[in-house]
């Protein structure tokens, strides 16, 4: 019963969590594997950032950035998406960036 309990507060505090993995079996033999995302092909061994900022090879993809949690009040946190990376800057001033304190990922 207490394995039980473990497994299901396991599965909770991952479900928490911004940053993740996820894993896919390689099958036998094969030469290359197709992107989940972007359906383009790769060769085993090799790796590559799909259009949704993960980093991947055959076997697995991983996001490419950390997500900020803690910053201060008067700022705020945006996703530039070709950079792959959040910026946390004043609400009223994009130009002046904010210290983060804490953050999840990667």
């Amino acid at each position: 019963m207490k394995y039980l309990a473990l497994a299901l507060l396991l599965c909770a505090l991952a479900s928490l969590s911004s940053g993740f993995c996820y894993f896919r079996a390689e099958k036998l033999g094969m030469t290359h594997c197709q992107d989940d995302v972007d359906q383009t092909w790769h060769a085993v061994g090799s790796t590559w950032r799909n259009s949704r900022c993960m980093n991947c090879n055959c076997n697995s993809c991983c996001s490419a950035y950390a997500t900020p949690k803690r910053f201060p009040e008067e700022c705020i946190s945006v996703f530039d998406s070709k950079a792959c990376q959040y910026v946390v800057h004043k609400k009223d001033d994009p130009s002046v960036l904010c210290p983060i304190f804490a953050a999840v990922g990667k």
